[in-house]
């Protein structure tokens, strides 16, 4: 009897010590993580939050059983909030402060989370929107990201997606490759991440989906948005909201799936969004108005609307805007197994620049010392210390222009205050409208924030008037396909989508590259992807790259016309001419560079 049991005792022992047991234990140990982004979703589009129209019942779901950050903040426009949310650091010193013009490019010296999470044994994967640079070395798969599926652009029909998207069945881009798909594209982003998840449960995963919906053009099935006009929705709001029914039934089979194969225990999600709401507020016109009402309008107080006026959480401002309404932004975390008590709201001022922090501290990830982190660890306070992080100031501010702004739309931010443009201080416990400025009854204050402010200004400063490169000759991507949408240039000057590049706009600008390797160069120039066959107008194609300079004759209906140039490493500034005569000139849109072996 005696014997049994020792032998019983051993094979537990060995069981439990075994090489393979002690693998599995690890991996265990590690959270999985899934991380939903929408994109133009605001606070208010979510009926959890109040929004008595909106149809979202998984994710009220979500919300009931979530952690609730509900002063959480983000930048107000898209490809600022992604940098900070990759790097826990602030968009501007990543070198990001716009959605185009080149600068929507993120520094490649920024560590991102995807090459955190790949470097401690996670399987990392993006599915949707990377908004943060579309050619080498700056594309996700450069970034980290070991399986990427992805529009171009800030958005599908955004000028660097496939010239024939429309939402529909559209090409892709597999790691770099084109891909058609069929179907819807937010049902694409949740199909391929739920696939890259099923592919090997041997390594914990981080899933990066990053939705383009709900940002426009507002396309969608009819059965989304149908329900909505019936309820005297109008204008772009009913396919708005129609985008976020169908987000929201993505996230419910979503949630089923984790459900239904064991890993919801296990897996950290996280739900947020990118900026206040584009469409999910009734702007009316002006001209429409009584005084009175204008009045309220630009006090960011209701206006009575014959039809369903939209749903803002009581904040003033959407996407774009320095109040709250253009950065207060939904944030649910979800973890069962971290024993992260959910169903409870957590009201302290926290941001995107936390996210990563907070990751590494629950998944226990090794992270470099050198990394200077803005954002902070938010365990503490998941954990229930309500004081932890009760001292602290965040800024948020919107540039979209080429050089940064001081005090441009800006909002300085504690627990309890607001310093808007430097001028109006608001209570946000007492006026969360932010409707009455009181600057003049808190002068202390004021000048407290303003410190804050100035110092947070001078630390960014020295990265204003670097440039983000695009890298040209890299074996990764040869030939780099370069569009307008990175020029640098002022915002008219940059068609950024398919419908302003068909209006063939009279427009120029700059693209500041880095030549990786010297070598002989050919530089095609179009008017359109090359999968559009449209010719050039006669005349005249100039190209400048640093000192170098050339020019040749582009005759009748040619689609492109192409320069061999010799280049030597490093960064460059390259600009391109189509001269068509009688004064009228423009840049070439797109432009193929490729590095002859």
């Amino acid at each position: 009897m005696r014997s049994i049991l020792y032998l019983m005792t051993f094979l537990l022992i060995f069981l439990v010590t075994s090489p393979e047991s002690y693998a599995d234990t690890k991996s265990a140990a590690k959270p999985n993580i899934i991380l939903v982004i929408t994109d133009d979703q605001g606070y208010g589009d979510i009926a959890a939050h109040g929004n008595r129209v909106i149809k979202t019942p998984n994710l009220d779901r979500l919300y009931q059983k979530s952690l609730r950050l509900t002063n959480f903040h983000v930048d107000p426009t898209c490809a600022p909030t992604r940098s900070a949310l990759m790097t826990g650091r602030y968009s501007t010193r990543t070198g990001v402060w716009h959605t185009i013009m080149g600068r929507s490019l993120m520094d490649t010296n920024e560590v991102t989370l995807a090459e955190i999470f790949k470097s401690n044994g996670y399987r990392t994967g993006l599915f949707g929107k990377w908004h943060l640079g579309d050619n080498y070395p700056l594309r996700p798969q450069d970034q980290g990201f070991e399986t990427v599926v992805q529009h171009g652009g800030g958005g599908v029909g955004q000028t660097p997606d496939d010239w024939q998207n429309d939402y529909f069945d559209d090409t892709y881009l597999r790691s770099g490759k084109p891909e058609k798909f069929q179907g819807y594209c937010t049902d694409i982003w949740f199909d391929e991440a739920w696939k890259f998840i099923e592919e090997d449960k041997s390594k914990p995963f981080f899933a990066y989906i990053s939705t383009n919906a709900p940002h426009g053009p507002y396309l969608v099935d009819k059965k989304y948005s149908d329900p909505y006009a019936a309820q005297n929705v109008t204008g772009n709001m009913a396919p708005f909201y129609g985008m976020i029914t169908n987000i929201d039934e993505n996230m419910g089979r979503l949630l089923q799936h984790l459900k239904e194969s064991g890993l919801e225990e296990n897996t950290i999600l996280i739900f947020m969004t990118d900026n206040g709401t584009a469409a999910g507020v009734q702007r009316p016109k002006k001209n429409d108005l009584s005084k009175k009402q204008q009045r309220r309008l630009a006090k960011g107080k209701p206006v009575k609307i014959d039809n369903w006026p939209g749903y803002n959480a009581g904040m003033r401002g959407t996407k774009g805007s320095e109040y709250d309404g253009g950065h207060r932004v939904p944030c649910y975390i979800h973890w069962p197994a971290g024993k992260l008590t959910g169903g409870r709201d957590i009201n302290q001022l926290t941001a995107h620049i936390d996210l990563l922090p907070t990751l590494a501290e629950l998944c226990n990830l090794t992270v470099s010392s050198e990394l200077k982190l803005d954002g902070t660890s938010l365990v503490p306070i998941l954990n229930g210390k309500k004081e932890e992080l009760r001292k602290r100031t965040l800024i948020v501010h919107s540039q979209r222009i080429e050089t940064p702004e001081k005090w441009r739309k800006s909002s300085v931010m504690t627990d309890r205050w607001r310093l808007v443009n430097e001028k109006e201080l608001y209570d946000i416990q007492a006026d969360p409208g932010q409707i009455k400025n009181v600057a003049a009854e808190y002068p202390g204050v004021v000048k407290y924030l303003t410190a804050e402010y100035e110092k947070w200004w001078d630390s960014l400063t020295p990265q204003f008037n670097r440039y983000v490169a695009i890298g040209l000759g890299a074996q990764a991507e040869n030939p780099a396909h370069l569009t307008c949408h990175d020029w640098h240039a002022p915002i008219e000057q940059v068609p950024w989508n398919h419908k302003l590049i068909a209006k063939n706009l009279i427009a120029n600008g700059f693209w500041i590259i880095d030549v990786t390797q010297p070598g002989t160069y050919e530089i095609t120039l179009r008017s359109r992807p090359e999968s559009a066959h449209h010719p050039l107008k006669k005349g005249v194609a100039r190209i400048q790259i640093g000192d170098q300079k050339q020019e040749q004759k582009v005759a009748e209906g040619d689609l492109s016309t192409t320069f061999t140039v010799e280049l030597t490493k490093g960064q460059k500034k390259l600009q391109t001419w189509l001269d068509e005569g009688n004064g009228v000139s423009r840049g070439a849109f797109f432009v193929e560079i490729f590095r002859k072996e």
